[in-house]
């Protein structure tokens, strides 16, 4: 049986052309830990997550220090095995946040790798269950210079008229009024038939604000409100679900399945919007996802659609996959050789062995960041 090589791992710097604002944050470049596996017979899996925006250094030392060297030489077909192994390895430094991305990045790597050696598709590989496509949301309407009500508004009716029958915007971060103008124009852009979720990124720090808040956007009938608190106040979205109609959305940035038993058990939400990069990968991702469909709760992945597709197109209780239309704001998309493609609001799963794209050599010796002290973009651990 093939064994593991080697571990490589790259860090890539993309900029945003024009930074964007969160209600709580600005972005204008983001960092990703691009990762690879090789096994002795040649074969190659690639993993990755997000590093916010400089923060990249922190994943790569991670993945070349800590965890990597726990791979070399071992089976990469005992994907259980070696993920407790590696939690266990990074268990006194990092339970959550840099050190957990880097095991979700290389866990990805490992699942992508066997998919490939079995010639098969990566959702078929974890067991599909559907055939050929799955339902998608259409993501974007961050807050830009310049961008007023009509424009937003026109820019989610442009997903409805390629075909989404849900999409989603930010929120939080002008006043009640101000927020109340950007959801009236859109809801009345996209029609009512049209799921509209709204995404907070963490804009409240009280119940009173919240609900002053979630008052306004109540008549619009917002399919969900995501992320209103900080992630660590569970309290509050435990308050917030009891006081308002709309469901809460919540669990982008947790890690570990203890975390999300513990949204689960206290009725924080009822959609968890578990992310592959940041929660454990594919191996952590599945665990907290038969755990929600155990009690009746429903799994909708934070971005990155090229890996989360095959984990929803595998997962009863998955329901969306976020699409992201352009490259622009999340451009993981510029550092990968093949684009998944939607139709009529869904999108099409990929057909090619595993996770189906490859880093692209160009992006990478475009974006590919070299540290001082290093010769190379790719650090290679064997």
């Amino acid at each position: 049986m093939p064994t593991i090589e080697s571990v490589s791992v790259c860090i890539a710097r993309v900029p945003l052309a024009n930074p964007v604002t969160f209600s709580t944050r600005q972005v204008k470049a983001r960092e990703y830990c691009l990762v690879r596996v090789r096994s002795t017979d040649g074969q190659e899996g690639l993993g990755y997550c997000y590093a916010v925006n400089s923060a990249g250094r922190l994943l790569s030392v991670a993945v070349t220090d800590l965890l990597a060297p726990r791979l070399i030489g071992q089976e990469s077909l005992r994907v259980e095995g070696l993920w407790n192994e590696l939690y266990q390895e990074a268990l006194l430094l990092g339970r959550a946040g840099g050190v957990m991305r880097a095991l979700s990045a290389i866990d990805t790597a490992l699942w992508d790798l066997n998919a490939r050696s079995a010639g098969v598709p990566l959702y078929q590989y974890l067991g599909a269950t559907v055939k050929d496509r799955v339902p998608a949301y259409a993501s974007g309407g961050y807050y830009q210079p310049g961008k007023t009500p009509d424009k937003l508004a026109a820019e989610m009716a442009q997903h409805v008229k390629e075909g989404f029958r849900a999409v989603k915007m930010k929120v939080g971060l002008e006043s009640v009024a101000g927020e109340r103008k950007r959801i009236a124009a859109v809801r009345e852009a996209i029609g009512d038939d049209v799921r509209l979720m709204l995404d907070a990124n963490n804009a409240w720090r009280d119940l009173p604000t919240a609900l002053e808040y979630m008052r306004a956007f109540e008549p619009y009938h917002p399919f969900w409100i995501e992320e209103p608190f900080s992630p660590d106040d569970i309290d509050n979205h435990v308050r917030l679900a009891r006081a308002t109609p709309v469901t809460v959305a919540t669990g982008e940035v947790e890690a570990g399945r203890w975390r999300f038993k513990d949204l689960i058990a206290s009725g924080a939400t009822t959609i968890l919007q578990t992310d592959a990069t940041v929660c454990g990968g594919i191996t952590e991702w599945r665990r907290i996802a038969a755990t929600a469909d155990s009690h009746g709760i429903t799994v909708a992945p934070h971005a990155w659609h090229d890996v989360h597709i095959h984990l929803a197109a595998s997962a009863p209780n998955a329901t969306y996959v976020e699409w992201m239309p352009d490259d622009h704001i999340v451009n993981f998309r510029r550092l990968i050789d093949r684009q998944l493609q939607a139709e009529d609001g869904n999108l099409l799963v990929p057909t090619e062995p595993g996770l189906a794209f490859r880093f692209s050599d160009d992006a990478i010796a475009e974006y590919g960041v070299v540290y001082p002290g290093e010769r190379d973009r790719w650090q290679v651990v064997r």
